[in-house]
């Protein structure tokens, strides 16, 4: 049986990599000082954790001062903390902030995480791809290497990253034509979607949505040819998937959301950021819905959040897993390894 990571000589063994953490978050520091970066440090309480239907938090009970429970969750992210920041007038903004998920544990997944979360107000997304690509050198350099690494794969940050939308690679690796299967304003049509995974026998169940099929199809077919020698962008996500983001102005049924993988494993998740207060409300009531449909349950719209949304300036935001992008560059087995104290 291994070692608890609290024995002296586990510990020993996983210092090296402990001490590369700290350098490349302290690396990371300096490079958003030098962008003009002010660091904040939103609050992990919050009314509500996020509306996506498949985020899952740890709900808790705060008594007030009057003695009576009010419902609060550990956030998922800081995004709705940061925004109510734009909105307050703040411009560039960064924070490295533990955030919780429930239902997520396996070599890739904690419960607690640590994320590192920008913003650029006036800025288009596409400046956010740059900003991954150098945080991805700035990692192995600080890890003393050059190269990404995991589960075999490997990923040169330094090479120009490979840029695509999400329809171009559901047809290079997976014969899939996405865009036939929304309409004009980015509705979807399950059927349509199931008829091309028949044709192609993928596997799927009698009720799948067509977002269970999607995130099947991507998971399954997609991710683990991504990022593969070079860092991958993958771009213009379908409206229907990016619940945060504003449409391509060119095209409805696409969303200003992109990843960015490295080794098959996604780092990062980044906007244009959806600044519409009444847009996004029926967005959350649409994934709010869905979350009661499967799971049974819905956490609160933040009201403070939709109404900041209407002082927002235009803005590009990002998240990036800081623990995964360690593993990466210290070529750490699981994200276990590169954590002080892992969550039980």
């Amino acid at each position: 049986m291994t070692n608890p990571w609290w024995t002296p000589q586990a510990h020993a063994d996983r210092r090296p990599v402990l001490i590369a953490r700290n350098r490349i978050q302290a690396g990371i520091r300096v490079w958003l000082a030098e962008q003009d970066f002010t660091e904040v440090d939103p609050a992990c309480l919050a009314i509500s954790p996020g509306n996506e239907a498949h985020l899952h938090a740890f709900a808790t009970t705060a008594i007030g001062n009057d003695g009576l429970p009010h419902l609060r969750y550990l956030h998922t992210s800081p995004e709705f903390a940061m925004k109510k920041l734009l909105a307050a007038g703040e411009t560039r903004i960064a924070a490295f902030a533990h955030v919780f998920r429930n239902r997520e544990r396996g070599a890739r997944h904690l419960a607690e995480f640590v994320m590192l979360e920008w913003y650029r107000v006036g800025e288009s997304y596409e400046v956010l791809m740059h900003d991954v690509a150098a945080l991805a050198q700035l990692a192995v350099a600080k890890a003393g290497s050059d190269t990404l690494r995991f589960a075999g794969r490997s990923c040169d940050p330094f090479a120009p990253f490979e840029r695509l939308s999400v329809a171009a690679a559901f047809a290079a690796h997976a014969g899939i034509d996405l865009m036939q299967t929304m309409d004009g304003q980015g509705g979807t049509d399950a059927a349509a979607l199931a008829a091309q995974l028949d044709r192609l026998g993928i596997r799927r169940a009698a009720d799948d949505t067509w977002s269970d099929m999607f995130s099947r199809v991507l998971s399954d077919r997609v991710e683990p040819h991504l990022g593969l020698g070079r860092l991958t962008v993958l771009d213009h996500y379908p409206a229907a998937e990016a619940a945060l983001a504003r449409r391509v102005p060119s095209d409805a049924r696409l969303a200003e959301r992109f990843e960015v993988y490295a080794c098959g494993v996604e780092l990062a998740n980044g906007f244009g950021e959806l600044t519409n207060p009444a847009e996004q409300r029926l967005r959350f009531e649409a994934e709010m819905a869905e979350k009661q449909r499967i799971y049974g349950e819905t956490y609160p719209i933040d009201e403070d959040l939709l109404s900041a949304l209407a002082l927002m300036p235009d803005a590009a935001g990002i998240a990036l897993g800081f623990d995964r992008l360690v593993m990466l560059a210290t070529a750490a087995p699981r994200i276990d390894d590169v954590i002080w104290s892992p969550p039980a």
